[in-house]
This record gives C-alpha cells, sequence and structure tokens, in this order.
C-alpha cells in the first residue's frame, strides 16, 4: 500500500534521458526514444535528452550538469553498461551515488532471465541509485531491456521513489 497522497501519485516527474552511445544519433536512438515515449505516456516529461559517447568525461559532463538542475528529479541512462572495452557507464556513475537501489538490478536481471533472455542475463550491470534528491537508472542499451525495465520496475515505482528522496522538505 503507497503512502503517497492522489497529488503525488499524478505528479509529472521531471525526467533528463541520456543514451550513451558511439553510434547513435537522435534518428536511430530506438532505446532512447522508448525511455522517452514510455514515459511521457505515463504522464511525466522529458526535461532534457542527450546522446554521448562511450567516453566517461562525456557521461559524467552531463549528469553532473543534470544534477546541478534542481528541476530534474530523475536520469535515465541508456547504453554503456555492458562488459566489453568500451562500456564505461556504471564505473562512470555509481561513485556519484549517495545510496544504491540493489533490488533494481537484481530484480532487472531476474526479469530479463525470465523473459527468454536467459543465462546471458548475467551480463547485464543495470544498475540505480540515489544522488541526493534525484534517482539514476542506468539500463542496457537494448531497446527490449528498456522496455521491461521501464514498465516492469522504474515506471511503477517512480513516484514512490521520488517522494522517498524529498519527503523530508515537507
Amino acid at each position: 500500500m503507497s503512502n503517497l497522497t492522489d497529488n503525488e501519485k499524478k505528479k509529472s516527474i521531471a525526467i533528463a534521458v541520456l543514451t550513451v552511445s558511439d553510434t547513435r544519433d537522435k534518428d536511430t536512438d530506438k532505446s532512447g526514444g522508448t525511455i522517452i515515449q514510455m514515459a511521457e505516456d505515463a504522464g511525466h516529461h522529458i526535461e532534457d535528452y542527450r546522446i554521448c559517447t562511450d567516453e566517461s568525461v562525456e557521461i559524467a559532463r552531463n549528469v553532473e550538469e543534470w544534477l546541478g538542475n534542481s528541476s530534474i528529479e530523475a536520469i535515465i541512462i541508456t547504453g554503456g553498461s555492458g562488459i566489453g572495452f568500451r562500456d564505461v557507464t556504471i564505473e562512470t556513475v555509481t561513485p556519484y551515488f549517495t545510496k544504491t537501489i540493489d533490488g533494481f538490478g537484481e530484480l532487472f536481471r531476474f526479469l530479463s532471465y525470465t523473459e527468454d533472455v536467459g543465462s546471458k542475463a548475467l551480463l547485464s550491470r543495470a544498475t540505480a541509485g540515489s544522488i541526493d534528491e534525484h534517482v539514476l537508472f542506468a539500463l542496457p542499451g537494448s531497446s527490449k531491456a528498456v522496455k521491461l525495465a521501464m514498465e516492469k520496475l522504474i515506471l511503477p515505482e517512480l513516484h514512490h521513489i521520488v517522494h522517498e528522496l524529498t519527503k523530508h522538505r515537507k
């Protein structure tokens, strides 16, 4: 049972979306587009959307800029979370975490395993954490994985997470 009021449940969350890719642009970014469409369909709004290369300095620059924007409540990153040499998203964002949300990665891998990915799910390093009053999700670059994370985990809990991170203001 949620402790959120009806107004809190209806509140549109301000989201920043970052696609980490050396090959995508806004016309070919299916995963970023999926995040945007699903978030907007759920009544949230996209405060900013960017694409950057698989470079720690570029990822960090975007995250730091968004963390300095008090209107942004959630950051969702897609791409760069695998085990390949160029995959540096996880190493870049986790040092910013005030608190990790371990259950997100655990549940994401479980759902991935049971939804046709099978044992390949163990390669996922998807993670989430709070950074002061912001929440950050780091997802794989696959649009199927993004859809799964948004549908089953992020969208159902986003209001509650933001509420928990900001309720001390009241």
